[in-house]
C-alpha cells in the first residue's frame, strides 16, 4: 500500500479542530469540566459546524490507517498486540497522571470542593464512586482510545476468520458509485434516527452500543477504503455535491440558534428535522473531507511525518492543559477574546513541550503514544503508520 499523505493530512487537521472545539467549550452552554460566565451563545454556530462529523471522521481515518499496519505485521495476533500496546499503555497513564487534574478542577470551580489536589488524587479519584454527581476514575476526552482499541481487537477477531477473497470486491461494487454516499448515511439514518435516536455518545464502552453502531461501521469503512482506488474515485466525484449537502444540514443547525436562542425548545416537527439532518452533515461533510484530501492533500511536506507523530501526544494532553489553563487565568478576568486566545496558546504551547519533551525521554515515549525508539540504523526509511 502507498502511503495516503492526504488521509495524513486529513487527520492533522481533524485533531487541530477538536483542540479549537474543546477551547469553544469553555464559553458555549453546553456541559464541560470548566465554564466561562456568562457564556457566549454565538459560539455554538461554528461549533456546530464540526460537531457531527468530528469523531466519525477520526474512526474512518483510524480504520484506513488500520489497514497498513494489519498489512505491515502480517497476522492479527501480531496486529492486535502491537496495537494494544501502543493504545492501551498510554491510555492508562493519561488516566492515572494526566486527567485526574480536570475533574478535580470541576468540582473546585463548580461544585465547592474545598480539597487540594493533591488529597483529590490519593483519596478520591480512585473511589470507583460518585463525587458531586461525577463519576470517578474517569477517562474523559480519552474514551475515544478506549472505543478504538475495542474496533481494533474486533477487526483483529474478523481479520482472523475465514473469509471470502471476493470481500473487497463486492466493497468497491456496492460503494463504487453515489452508493459511497447514500449507504453510509442510510444505515446512519436507520440506526441513528429511525430505529433509536441518539443525540450523543454515554462515553461507556460497553454501554454506549448506538454510539457503536455509528462508529464501528466507519471503521471499517476507512479499512475498506485504504485498498478501494474505485471507492476514493466515487468519493472525489461525488465530495462537492456532498459538502453542500453538509453545508445546508448545518443551516438547520444555525436557524435553531437564531430562531429559538438561549436553549428554547423548538416545535417537535423542527426537533426531528435537526435529527435527521445531523447525519446527512456528518456523512456530507466526511465524503467532503476526503474528497478534498485526495484532490489537494495528497503530496508530502517536511512537517508532516512531525505533525503526524505528534498527534496522539498532543490529543492526550490537549484537554487538561485547556481545563488548567482557564483555572490559573480565572483570577484575571479577561475579555472573551483575550481568554480564549490565552488559552489557545496555553494548549498549544503545552501540547508542544508534552510532545517535544516526551519524545526525548526513551522511558517516557510509550507513555505518551510514541514507538520506542530503534537504533538509527534500524529505523524504517518510511515514517510510521500513524498511530490513532
Amino acid at each position: 500500500m502507498a502511503r495516503h499523505y492526504g488521509m495524513d493530512w486529513l487527520r492533522i487537521g481533524a485533531f487541530a479542530c477538536l483542540i479549537l472545539y474543546h477551547v469553544g467549550m469553555v464559553f458555549v452552554p453546553w456541559g464541560f469540566h470548566v465554564k466561562e460566565h456568562p457564556t457566549v451563545d454565538w459560539m455554538t454556530i461554528p461549533m456546530l459546524a464540526v460537531s457531527p462529523w468530528r469523531l466519525t471522521l477520526l474512526f474512518v481515518v483510524s480504520g484506513y490507517a488500520s489497514r497498513a499496519l494489519l498489512r505491515r505485521w502480517r497476522g492479527p495476533a501480531t496486529f492486535a498486540w502491537r496495537r494494544s500496546v501502543r493504545l492501551l499503555v498510554p491510555l492508562a497513564f493519561a488516566v492515572v497522571v494526566v486527567v485526574p487534574p480536570q475533574p478535580w478542577v470541576e468540582l473546585v470551580t463548580q461544585h465547592g470542593y474545598p480539597r487540594g489536589f493533591g488529597h483529590f488524587w490519593l483519596h478520591d479519584f480512585f473511589r470507583f464512586g460518585h463525587v458531586a454527581g461525577i463519576g470517578l476514575p474517569a477517562w474523559n476526552h480519552l474514551w475515544f482510545v478506549g472505543y478504538l482499541w475495542t474496533y481494533t481487537v474486533a477487526l483483529a477477531l474478523l481479520a482472523a476468520l475465514p473469509r471470502p477473497p471476493q470481500l473487497q470486491r463486492w466493497f468497491d461494487r456496492l460503494f463504487g458509485g453515489i452508493g459511497a454516499v447514500l449507504l453510509p448515511l442510510g444505515w446512519l439514518l436507520a440506526t441513528q434516527v429511525i430505529v433509536f435516536r441518539r443525540w450523543t455518545d454515554s462515553q461507556d464502552v460497553i454501554n454506549d452500543g448506538v454510539a457503536h453502531l455509528a462508529y464501528f461501521p466507519a471503521f471499517l469503512f476507512g479499512f475498506a477504503l485504504a485498498r478501494s482506488d474505485r471507492v476514493m474515485t466515487a468519493i472525489v466525484r461525488w465530495h462537492r455535491s456532498a459538502g453542500i449537502a453538509a453545508l445546508a444540514a448545518w443551516g438547520v443547525a444555525v436557524a435553531r440558534e437564531l430562531v429559538w436562542p438561549g436553549g428554547a425548545t423548538p416545535p417537535s416537527h423542527f426537533v426531528d428535522l435537526l435529527v435527521w439532518s445531523r447525519q446527512v452533515h456528518c456523512w456530507g461533510a466526511i465524503v467532503a473531507l476526503i474528497g478534498f484530501a485526495e484532490i489537494h492533500l495528497n503530496r508530502d511536506h517536511p512537517w508532516r511525518a512531525t505533525l503526524t507523530e505528534a498527534v496522539f501526544p498532543f490529543y492526550i494532553i490537549h484537554q487538561t492543559a485547556i481545563v488548567l489553563a482557564f483555572y490559573l487565568l480565572m483570577p484575571f478576568a479577561l475579555s472573551t477574546e483575550l481568554e480564549f486566545l490565552a488559552l489557545v496558546t496555553a494548549t498549544v504551547a503545552a501540547c508542544w513541550l508534552f510532545y517535544l519533551g516526551g519524545r526525548e525521554i526513551p522511558w517516557a515515549r510509550p507513555l505518551i503514544g510514541l514507538r520506542p525508539r530503534l537504533p538509527r540504523s534500524r529505523e524504517p526509511a518510511i515514517a510510521s503508520v500513524p498511530t490513532l
